[in-house]
């Protein structure tokens, strides 16, 4: 019986520095969670800081987009957009699609117009203001799609952490050459992926967006180049004057059948 009892306080106190060594492991791990989350948002936080204070910015953006079919494929489809912001009220953007068809979306501060080239079409609408409350015209009352729309706000580095639920800091790697550190953040409804470049001008690289909310988890990609923070364009840039035989409409998506309406399974908030 004491060699029992012996054996039983053995056990007790193995059991016991097992829960203690699990519990020391748990609270590294939380720790380092803890870390890693707060580098990336910290990254994050200077992307949005560095992009919301931009003057001025031009940029080249590749994106590619799924659309899951109903039998559960998914098909890719992509554009070129080379943007052009000038705050607080000038902003252009000039879309390629891969099928060679291209749009152009201009607005100089007093109104907003968008031209597409193929169908030879156009729609303006006066809307004196901001960019960003053009933007917001835009999406949410004409009911048009915009990818990445966000980060042409001056409220970016407001609105972005808020949308963050969970934050990682993944790695160092380089984007087309470029050193950058490699974020894995989770919203309420799309986890993303940003590649932001080390150094002074912290700008993404690269962003992976997942609905994973949506039937088949379809992805948004975008692939940023040429970036600069000092272009010289003149006011003209953004000033539409529609080509000749163009044939004005009123801004609906409906209307706008093989344009900016196709895309719209995509998400609004890309």
């Amino acid at each position: 019986m004491k060699k029992f009892r012996v054996g039983g306080a053995l056990v007790l106190a193995f059991t016991l520095f097992l829960v203690s060594a699990l519990a020391s492991a748990q609270q590294a791990a939380s720790a380092e969670q803890k870390e890693s989350a707060e580098k990336a948002m910290a990254v994050l936080q200077r992307m949005a800081d560095f992009l919301s204070q931009a003057k001025h910015f031009s940029v080249t953006v590749d994106m590619g987009f799924d659309v899951v079919q109903e039998f559960g494929q998914k098909i890719e489809f992509g554009e070129t957009r080379n943007i052009v912001l000038n705050r607080p009220d000038h902003l252009r953007v000039d879309t390629t699609k891969r099928d060679g068809s291209k749009s152009q979306l201009m607005f100089d501060g007093k109104n907003l117009s968008l031209l597409f080239m193929k169908e030879n079409v156009y729609a303006t609408v006066s809307k004196p203001g901001t960019v960003d409350e053009a933007v917001a015209y835009f999406l949410d009352d004409l009911g048009m799609r915009l990818p990445l729309a966000e980060m042409l706000s001056s409220k970016l580095d407001q609105v972005l952490p808020k949308e963050v639920v969970v934050a990682a800091y993944v790695d160092q790697s380089q984007i087309a050459g470029v050193p950058c550190d490699h974020l894995a953040l989770r919203g309420d409804q799309e986890d993303l992926q940003v590649w932001v470049a080390q150094g002074d001008k912290p700008l993404p690289q690269r962003v992976v967006i997942t609905y994973r909310r949506q039937d088949g988890r379809p992805q948004f990609w975008a692939q940023f180049s040429d970036w600069n923070l000092n272009p010289k364009v003149p006011d003209s840039l953004f000033a539409f004057k529609p080509p000749k035989g163009a044939t004005k409409i009123a801004f609906s998506p409906r209307q706008m059948i093989g344009t900016e309406a196709a895309p719209m399974k995509e998400g609004k908030k890309q």
